[in-house]
């Protein structure tokens, strides 16, 4: 009986030490996550408790900050200047006691600070993932929107910022605080439905056959979402264009004088364009394609004639020109006005946050819409 149980015991060890880790993975991974970058000074507090100052936090402490202090940190001759005492290393790192929060600048964040001596220095925010996603999702989607639409956009926040680790390396950190990655504000951003909503989904993660997804998402995807290969190139099998609950939502226009449309044309050492005479863009349907325009109805290139020569330019080079919302756009003009009329906000890849809303409202639930507008995934618990 002994010996039976030896082997159950060790074949169920072997077992589990061949199944992929993030099956039974208790931990929580850390974002490291730009705050500032450049930075002569910074004022950071606790909100309760002291501050702890290291070079390491694996070394003896450097300085200890008592409860209700706050810490002055400047660069002077190429050096950390901490409340006037000088510091040669390259970095710091500040963490608050367990009971407590740290402040920089006034704004409190959880986790604790890193700052790195490069141009100045750069303030870091090193925090674990889901007190991140407590200060991105109320940022990128409104809090009082439907509870299955936060909690869609709590799976893809999470998943987009796990496979975009690393992504600012070169500056010292995982990811930025702006809308390049994913717009972070800590603590002060906090609301309760988003929380719930991170708390709900905690550790769920996207995945196809096996690894983590780019989760992409946008605003609003004007009625018909769009395939990867139709604006980065690449084709990527999870972000396939999919119809939306509404068509041509969001709508929007821009209207600029023919004069500085030609200027922004030519510029750039394009060729020479002269007097606009013609413009050749077949007429806009959305989830409609045609030669210069892509199955969702997104404009591939627009062809503009005039008295000097003609010039070709895509869809995403207009969307720059003319800081345009979406490429999904019709163009006219007459003698004096160029009018850029369309629908939707963003690359209209992955999930669409005006779309998500719309099947929340519609009691779709959080799995079925981002199974909506991910192709082929599965959704697993990590942690």
């Amino acid at each position: 009986m002994k010996r039976c149980l030896w082997l159950c015991c060790s074949f169920l060890f072997v077992v589990i030490a061949v199944l992929p880790i993030r099956v039974f993975a208790s931990w929580q991974p850390e974002i490291t996550v730009g705050l500032s970058q450049g930075v002569s000074e910074v004022r950071i507090a606790a909100t309760t408790g002291s501050l702890h100052v290291y070079e390491d936090p694996d070394k003896k402490q450097l300085l200890e900050v008592p409860p209700g202090k706050e810490i002055d940190i400047r660069i002077l001759q190429a050096q950390f200047l901490v409340n006037g005492q000088k510091i040669k290393g390259d970095r710091l790192v500040i963490q608050p006691d367990d009971t407590g929060f740290v402040k920089v600048n006034g704004a409190p964040y959880r986790g604790y600070i890193t700052l790195l001596k490069k141009n100045g220095f750069t303030i870091i925010n090193n925090v674990q993932v889901e007190d991140y996603l407590y200060g991105v999702v109320p940022k990128e989607m409104p809090p009082n929107w439907p509870v299955e639409a936060l909690q869609a956009q709590s799976v893809a926040a999470r998943t987009f910022a796990l496979k975009n680790r690393k992504r600012h390396s070169t500056e010292g950190f995982d990811l930025c605080n702006t809308s390049h990655c994913q717009v972070y504000e800590g603590m002060a951003a906090e609301t309760r439905t988003t929380t719930d909503a991170v708390n709900h989904t905690r550790g769920e993660v996207i995945f196809y056959k096996g690894s983590i997804i780019d989760a992409l998402f946008h605003t609003d995807s004007g009625g018909m979402t769009e395939s990867n290969e139709n604006v980065w190139g690449s084709s990527v099998p999870y972000l396939h264009a999919v119809t939306e609950v509404q068509m041509q939502t969001q709508p929007w226009s821009r209207t600029v004088s023919v004069e500085s449309f030609v200027q922004s044309v030519e510029q750039d050492g394009r060729s020479l364009l002269g007097t606009l005479k013609e413009i050749r863009l077949s007429p806009l349907t959305v989830g409609k394609g045609s030669g210069d325009r892509t199955p969702s109805g997104r404009v591939r290139s627009a062809e503009f004639v005039g008295t000097k020569g003609r010039v070709v330019l895509s869809g995403n080079e207009l969307r720059s020109m003319f800081s345009l919302p979406s490429t999904l756009f019709s163009v006219r003009f007459d003698r004096a006005e160029v009018v850029i009329s369309g629908y939707g906000s963003g690359h209209g890849l992955g999930l669409s946050q005006w779309g998500a809303k719309a099947f929340a409202d519609k009691a779709k639930s959080y799995k079925e819409i981002l199974f909506h507008y991910y192709t082929g995934v599965t959704l697993e618990k990590l942690y």
